[in-house]
């Protein structure tokens, strides 16, 4: 019985101390949208201790999505799954190390999840996986990519099985569906790209982005740049897990909240080598997006401002009531695609205005309090 008592004592210690080892481990927030990108190295590199590290940190970091590379077999992806409250994932079956996806279940509801250019071998060893979602109203596509590895560091666009012409045409084909498939959303292009920002623009992988800084931004580019201690590959030492965003994602990148981030988990193990024989060689990165409709929930001020529109679902008139105490308020009443369909600027004093839904085809609809040029509060609206 002894033997018995001491065996559970010695369980709860160890995990107790898993869990504080993770305690100061913090990324993401309950009022940002957090997208993290990590090669997980042959997940699960050192078998069931590696799921329960993987199983902590992810509690832990606290994202929204997490693209993945590099899982060796669906069942230990979905043990992990399995290990986290309120987790729900994806595995790209046709890979080899394949791609795959977690969120919270929480936030991302119902997303649509599928390979592209599974005919294009040569440019992509393994299909970009694609995440689609809605979230807080609008539509988000996060593309998930693994590009070839290796290379001399030279570009050589006469030899298409050079690898660095392989990343580069994967580029070119990644802007291209962008283009052609969402080319009003906001998009995350994130992974292992297996290539770094900064090197010369003979030898840039990267040139069709970096050539249309209208369109594009690394927001890692500042990583890249800057000391090698904050790199996502330190044993090269090399940055080459990147976040790229359109341009329908930059002004809300400038919020204040937003953020990039290579997080060094390696300092929550006693070295390196510890994190890398029990977890991976690369570094996530992520990005934190305060988005217009989540600024300035955390303000005392904004606990006055509410929103309401009766009767909903509505099949004629429906009024819209706001209380925005004396602050320059607006109406704007989108599409379920976003797009703008109406839009009422209201007085000081104003606390309504009416909406005739008959003029407009039936289906969902999403009506934005904006304030001091804020989108604060967002209702749906169903029209019949």
């Amino acid at each position: 019985m002894k033997k018995v008592y001491l065996s559970i004592v010695i369980i709860l210690i160890s995990g107790f101390s898993l869990f504080a080892q993770f305690e100061n481990l913090h990324f993401g927030s309950d009022s940002t949208l957090d997208v993290v990108s990590w090669n997980i190295e042959h997940f699960p590199k050192n078998g069931q201790t590696t799921i329960n590290y993987v199983t902590q940190i992810i509690e832990a970091l606290d994202a929204d999505i997490i693209a993945i590379q590099e899982i060796s077999d669906e069942s230990y992806l979905n043990e992990l799954i399995e290990n986290l409250d309120g987790w729900d994932g994806y595995y790209a079956y046709s890979q080899y190390v394949a791609l795959g996806y977690l969120y919270k279940t929480s936030v991302i509801e119902d997303p649509d999840i599928f390979e592209i250019y599974t005919s294009k071998s040569r440019e992509f060893p393994r299909s970009p996986l694609v995440l689609e979602v809605d979230y807080q109203y609008e539509h988000i596509v996060v593309i998930n990519n693994h590009l070839k590895c290796c290379g001399d560091g030279s570009l050589d666009i006469n030899d298409e099985w050079d690898e660095e012409t392989r990343r580069y045409d994967a580029c070119n084909l990644l802007d291209e569906y962008i283009s052609d498939s969402h080319p009003n959303d906001k998009v995350f292009v994130v992974g292992d790209m297996n290539d770094e920002l900064t090197n010369s623009y003979s030898n840039n992988v990267f040139r069709v982005f970096i050539d249309d800084p209208e369109k594009y931004d690394f927001v890692d580019m500042g990583i890249a740049e800057g000391s090698s201690t904050n790199w996502s590959y330190p044993t090269w030492p090399s940055h080459l897990d990147h976040i790229l965003i359109t341009d329908e994602l930059f002004d809300e990148y400038e919020n204040p909240g937003s953020g990039v981030e290579c997080i060094r988990l390696d300092d929550y193990f006693s070295s390196w080598s510890a994190y890398d024989n029990n977890v991976s060689d690369h570094r996530p990165v992520g990005v934190k997006i305060k988005t217009n409709s989540s600024l300035g929930v955390d303000d005392k001020q904004n606990q006055l401002v509410s929103l309401l529109n009766y009767p909903n679902p509505a099949s004629g008139l429906t009024t819209i009531s706001i209380s925005a105490q004396n602050r320059i308020a607006s109406i704007q009443i989108c599409d379920v695609s976003g797009k703008p369909i109406r839009h009422f600027s209201l007085s000081n004093n104003q606390t309504s205005v009416n909406w005739n839904t008959s003029l407009v085809p039936s289906g969902i609809y999403f009506v934005k309090l904006i304030v001091d040029n804020r989108v604060l509060l967002v209702n749906k609206l169903v029209v019949l």
